[in-house]
């Protein structure tokens, strides 16, 4: 550090140091504030839109669980117009209202979008495997299998495993079913799956009809 010999010599040396870095302090002071609320601005704005998709979500549901079909097209403009977690979400419900309203078309379109799109990684699995079983039941086994094949979450497997099973055994394929709905049984984390059982039970009855000879 400079010594400076008078108070004088300080002062002068003062001004000049403000003289050459006073702009910038300023400049900076004033980002900083601007930042500061900025950043305040930035997440009340946030939240009051967080809260605002909360509760179009909520009232598009209650629509949706009293009008059924008649709040279909209401749904898509929520969907549409919140393409973050509650559109995910209100995609999935519409998906299965879609199902019992007997329209597997729209159905598949929305679990496809989340499948494809959403904002939200958790929700691409549970999306896929609910595409896989509704395009089986639309008699698509082949494309369900390519649905399921981009389905890789871990916690997934035993589910991935058992509709795989049912997308093979739709397409004339028992063994290679067979071999799915007891990997999907390997896989399960939470016991027996009666459902799952009942599956292979049948598909054993079936393979001892055809090996059994006919009597003559």
């Amino acid at each position: 550090m400079d010594v400076y010999n008078s108070e004088e010599q300080q002062v002068e040396a003062i001004k000049s140091w403000w003289q050459e870095n006073g702009k910038s302090i300023i400049a900076g002071v004033v980002i900083g504030f601007i930042g500061l609320f900025g950043w305040r601005y930035y997440n009340d704005y946030t939240r009051q839109q967080s809260e605002s998709s909360a509760a179009g979500y909520q009232q598009v549901m209650q629509n949706l669980s009293e009008q059924h079909e008649k709040a279909f097209a209401e749904v898509g403009q929520f969907i549409a117009a919140h393409k973050d977690t509650y559109g995910d979400l209100a995609a999935l419900q519409l998906a299965a209202e879609a199902v019992k309203a007997n329209k597997p078309e729209l159905a598949a379109e929305q679990l496809r979008l989340v499948a494809d799109q959403a904002s939200d990684e958790e929700f691409k699995p549970v999306a896929g495997i609910r595409l896989a079983r509704v395009l089986i039941a639309m008699n698509k086994p082949a494309d369900a299998l390519k649905v399921l094949d981009s389905v890789t979450a871990g916690q997934y497997k035993a589910a991935v495993a058992e509709v795989r099973g049912d997308a093979l055994l739709a397409s004339s394929q028992p063994d290679k079913a067979r071999e799915a709905y007891t990997a999907a049984m390997q896989a399960s984390k939470n016991g027996v799956n009666p459902v799952l059982q009942m599956k292979l039970d049948d598909l054993s009855v079936a393979s001892e009809k055809v090996d059994t000879p006919t009597a003559k």
